[in-house]
């Protein structure tokens, strides 16, 4: 009985993550449209990091409960999930063709990322200073997003790709509104915040009472059953701008999630509460989630067309992923 629930926090805890993702990006598009903002600027900022929100309010909360190899493990995992599940899941529906522009600008900052991560922790500490450092990356890497898209001459299809991105981004709370209220979005916002935080609270304790029930490592929790739900956002936006036939947007959304979960979430985390990773590092975690992202630079080099073999490849890269942090 106590394991019924345990499992029923975490799957009301997952719903409510998903709706109050939905409620946070869709109020706070609402209201970037009613101050006039650009739909480049809302895919590049109120999506990319409202998608970020449930790994932000669940790695919190684990700070807050003490669980930080739940907090590491979590943004390892959904990190791992973006750059191969995510990404070989949305080419095998529709293989993009890779934009020579990422890979000048996106890419580079991508891998410095990744590598970040065990370089960082190989004191066996993520300090308040380093987290700083982390959250100085996520503003600088929007800021200069911003500014560099501001100055490119936009073509039809990249005008199509901004809207695009934020049409992907909100569907799964609902289309942002032009002529929304500003009362009306704010509450939206508000209320979506609530709802992270509530849903992050339920998750959690659902989570470790799950896993301490069969006995799971908080470590090989985060990695899977809680990197996958607060991954959702990503995975739905992701594989509808696939659908649509909007393979770059989702090569885009799931390199830009990643750089956010790294800098943005874990900064803010290690700023609050520096992170201790204890006698046991996690060095599996952090060298699979090198390789995979190397892995996923390979196939997206040059401005070529990723096939689905490679896509193919990349989701069983992940299933070893999975498993070699579960056998070692």
């Amino acid at each position: 009985m106590l394991l019924f629930f345990h499992a029923l926090r975490l799957a009301v805890g997952t719903i409510i993550l998903f709706a109050g993702a939905g409620l946070l990006v869709r109020g706070s598009a609402s209201l970037a449209r009613a101050f006039g903002v650009k739909a480049l600027v809302i895919g590049l900022t109120v999506v990319a990091y409202g998608t970020s929100a449930p790994e932000l309010a669940v790695a919190t909360e684990a700070t807050i409960r003490n669980a930080q190899p739940l907090v590491l493990g979590t943004i390892v995992g959904s990190c791992a999930l973006n750059i191969s599940f995510i990404l070989g899941l949305a080419v095998l529906i529709a293989p993009p063709v890779v934009d020579g522009r990422i890979i000048r600008r996106e890419v580079p900052i991508l891998l410095g990322s990744a590598v970040a991560l065990p370089v960082l922790l190989a004191d066996g500490e993520l300090s308040r200073i380093e987290g700083a450092f982390l959250l100085a990356c996520a503003i600088a890497f929007t800021l200069i997003t911003l500014f560099v898209a501001s100055r490119e001459h936009m073509s039809d299809e990249d005008a199509e790709n901004a809207a695009a991105a934020e049409n992907a981004g909100v569907s799964y709370g609902g289309r942002a509104r032009a002529k929304a209220s500003r009362p009306i979005a704010i509450i939206q916002a508000v209320i979506g915040i609530a709802l992270l935080v509530t849903g992050s609270h339920l998750f959690v304790v659902g989570a470790r009472g799950v896993g301490g029930y069969y006995g799971v490592s908080e470590r090989m929790l985060g990695v899977t059953v809680i990197a996958f739900g607060t991954a959702l956002p990503e995975l739905i936006g992701t594989l509808i701008a696939a659908i649509r036939g909007q393979g770059s947007l989702a090569v885009g959304s799931v390199i830009g999630s990643n750089l956010l979960n790294v800098f943005l979430v874990l900064g803010i985390v290690a700023y609050l509460h520096p992170i201790h990773v204890g006698d046991r590092m996690h060095v599996i975690d952090l060298v699979g989630l090198v390789a995979l992202t190397l892995l996923a630079i390979l196939f997206l080099r040059g401005s070529r067309r990723m096939t689905r073999v490679e896509g193919a490849i990349m989701i069983l890269a992940y299933g070893g992923f999975l498993a070699a942090v579960a056998w070692l």
